[in-house]
């Protein structure tokens, strides 16, 4: 009875956690009219470090340099790539492309788990299913380059971000066997996150800016951000990633282009045409045939 609670608990933590992250896009694109895509990173997880260390601040000791290696790689590829990647791919496309286009995560999650944790193996259908949301993930980048004359950057970008966030995953969940606290290991990955962000710092246009932050827009964007889409949700997608394994907790993936396609008609009036549609389609047909077969 306990463990069907706790999987049920797992379920619920995944699927909070998705909606809150399926509208963050919307707020990424506002913020990039006043702040870079590093400003955005270095402000959010630095308000979500803080929060997690009032929550819980106690020193996560790691046994060996091995296990610290773990924390630092999810740092490196959980917050600075992932984010750094999705932030920048905002500035060139659609936030309803690059919706779409992160869930071909649980693609790449299924492949590093086959290899690095005790994964199944990858069969003829799962790899149809993969070719189709291919196809999907193409058809909206046609949408955006010729009907909508955007830079196919963006959507480039887009696809290599979910590339990170898988071999993230597959590092939070050996992290996860390790049976440190959930929120101490998450404000480490963050720590190692902000680490990793210092020397981007120098390179990409940074300013702290404050007099910004007099716009109650901004503020409540970069607080749904670090509180709510960083503190919080890092943490119940963490508890999830334990409770169900790295593949399962990926699938609630797919429901992110859901939110954010209607997110951002809704509250960008971003131009959706039949392109984008096709290619929602085929990307949740080709997701779920995959899923099938694994479950199979």
């Amino acid at each position: 009875m306990g463990d069907k609670r706790n999987i049920t608990a797992g379920h619920l933590l995944a699927f909070m956690t998705i909606i809150i992250w399926g509208t963050t896009f919307i707020s990424t694109k506002i913020l990039l009219v006043d702040f870079t895509p590093m400003e955005i990173l270095f402000f959010r997880f630095l308000l979500g470090y803080l929060v997690l260390f009032l929550i819980y601040s106690r020193k996560i000791r790691t046994h060996s340099f091995q296990e610290e290696l773990l924390f630092m790689g999810a740092g490196l590829c959980g917050v600075t790539l992932y984010f750094l990647l999705e932030n920048t791919a905002l500035i060139y496309t659609l936030a309803s492309n690059v919706g779409v286009i992160v869930t071909i995560a649980p693609f790449f999650t299924a492949l590093f788990a086959h290899f690095f944790l005790e994964g199944e193996k990858l069969n003829v259908r799962f790899m149809i299913g993969f070719v189709i949301a291919l196809a999907g993930i193409i058809a909206i980048g046609f949408n955006g380059s010729v009907l909508l004359q955007l830079n196919p950057v963006g959507d480039i970008l887009a696809f290599l971000a979910p590339i990170v966030w898988a071999i993230y995953s597959v590092l939070m969940r050996k992290i996860s066997d390790l049976g440190y606290h959930t929120v101490g290991s998450t404000r480490k990955v963050f720590f190692y996150g902000l680490i990793f962000m210092v020397p981007a710092l120098f390179l990409f246009d940074f300013r702290l800016g404050l007099d910004r932050f007099y716009d109650l827009t901004i503020v409540a964007n970069i607080l749904f951000l670090g509180l709510g889409a960083s503190a919080l949700c890092f943490v119940t997608w963490n508890l999830a990633v334990g409770i169900l394994g790295a593949v399962k907790t990926s699938i609630y993936i797919y429901v992110v282009p859901v939110i954010t396609v209607a997110a951002s008609a809704l509250i960008l009036h971003e131009e959706l045409t039949w392109a984008t549609y096709v290619g929602t389609f085929l990307t949740l047909v080709g997701s779920y045939i995959s899923e099938r077969s694994r479950k199979q």
